[in-house]
């Protein structure tokens, strides 16, 4: 695995400090896969401080989604990709620990105002917003409030599919279809799909087709729903239990936003990189 991710690492700044060892990092950051305190490593990992401050740098210049991007074209260059595409979205509660952050003025870059926090019934919590390939892999994902509807979140969800090309060309971003749950049959999301040429896969709910049948012919052709299409919805549900394995992103605990998304996109990427 790190001999595929060595060659995908930042450079030494021309400036400056040289990195630390960006193996013993990584080693570092993925070690809270157990959702220990971020001052309880080994010591033969190096300093919390430098593992914790690389995890929330990256996510800020964008690095972990470059790795990301470019283990996803390698995969896109193998035909390992299905592009069938299922999304939905799983809710992480918060730890304690994971409240109290600056509620005024400006944290980090790209940090949300509210942290991705929002209060329900049951607690804190953060949601988690996937996009994953037919293969149960992941694509894309992005983090809201916990009590934030799928609906609005969709198209910031499928913004966030764009898998470079490995030769020239613009970057993929239209799978060839979508299967999703009734939580994203709002006909606006019906809309997006169709102006961008992808099949959307979607059941509508009872009071949908009842309202559709009232207004007859005012409301067009019925919207068209393969069974065996969306069969394949429960890719992204495993998809969402493998990435659960660790248990950091599975029960948020960091004060950021930033941080948890991170913490997700690393275990993207090394759920991509072990195949």
């Amino acid at each position: 695995m790190w001999a595929r991710l060595e060659p995908l690492m930042p450079a030494d700044p021309v400036r400056g400090r040289r990195w630390a060892d960006h193996r013993r990092t990584l080693e570092a950051i993925t070690w809270h896969r157990t959702n220990s305190p971020w001052r309880d490593p080994p010591d033969e990992l190096g300093s919390f401080q430098t593992a914790h401050e690389r995890l929330i740098r990256w996510v800020v210049d964008g690095t972990w989604e470059a790795i990301l991007g470019a283990v996803l074209a390698a995969a896109d260059a193998d035909d390992d990709i299905d592009w069938t595409v299922s999304v939905n979205s799983t809710v992480v509660r918060a730890h304690q620990h994971a409240a109290g952050a600056r509620k005024k003025g400006a944290v980090r870059p790209g940090e949300p105002t509210d942290h991705a926090l929002g209060r329900s019934r049951g607690g804190l919590s953060t949601k988690v917003h996937l996009a994953a390939d037919g293969r149960t892999r992941p694509l894309a994902l992005t983090v809201t409030a916990g009590q934030a509807d799928d609906a609005p979140a969709f198209d910031n969800g499928m913004s966030r599919i764009r898998v470079p090309r490995s030769g020239p060309g613009r970057p993929r971003t239209r799978p060839f279809a979508v299967p999703a749950d009734r939580a994203c049959s709002p006909r606006a999301i019906r809309i997006h799909l169709r102006r961008r040429g992808i099949r959307g896969v979607i059941p509508q709910p009872s009071d949908q087709i009842g309202h559709r049948q009232r207004r007859g012919r005012r409301d067009g052709r019925p919207s068209g729903f393969d069974r065996e299409v969306y069969k394949q919805r429960n890719t992204v549900e495993r998809c969402i239990n493998r990435l659960e394995q660790w248990h950091g992103p599975a029960t948020r605990t960091d004060k950021l936003a930033l941080a948890h998304q991170a913490a997700l996109h690393l275990a993207s990427i090394l759920a991509r990189t072990r195949r």
